[in-house]
């Protein structure tokens, strides 16, 4: 199964996170399929950024988010054209 989740980067109490598209079995920071987008929680004034395109082509595809992504996309107002129902 294919989801669309986060995997982390950054350094000790700085962190930040890739929006990635990997394979349901690798590990958090994993191997992964590609990119679709970031999410810097420290950053106040735009913390979330998405591909919309590239979203949109996974969704298509079968592509699952997970908890924590599919709330992102609905802060940003993604997920609600989307029926997609988070595990």
């Amino acid at each position: 199964m294919v989801r669309i989740r986060l995997m982390r980067s950054g350094t000790k109490r700085r962190p930040f996170y890739k929006v990635v598209v990997s394979d349901s079995r690798s590990p958090r920071d994993g191997k992964f399929i590609e990119i679709v987008g970031r999410y810097h929680p420290m950053d106040k004034e735009n913390p979330v950024t998405f591909l919309d395109d590239r979203i949109d082509y996974w969704f298509k595809n079968g592509a699952q988010p997970t908890r924590t992504v599919s709330n992102l996309l609905r802060k940003k107002g993604l997920l609600a054209s989307q029926k997609v129902k988070a595990e």
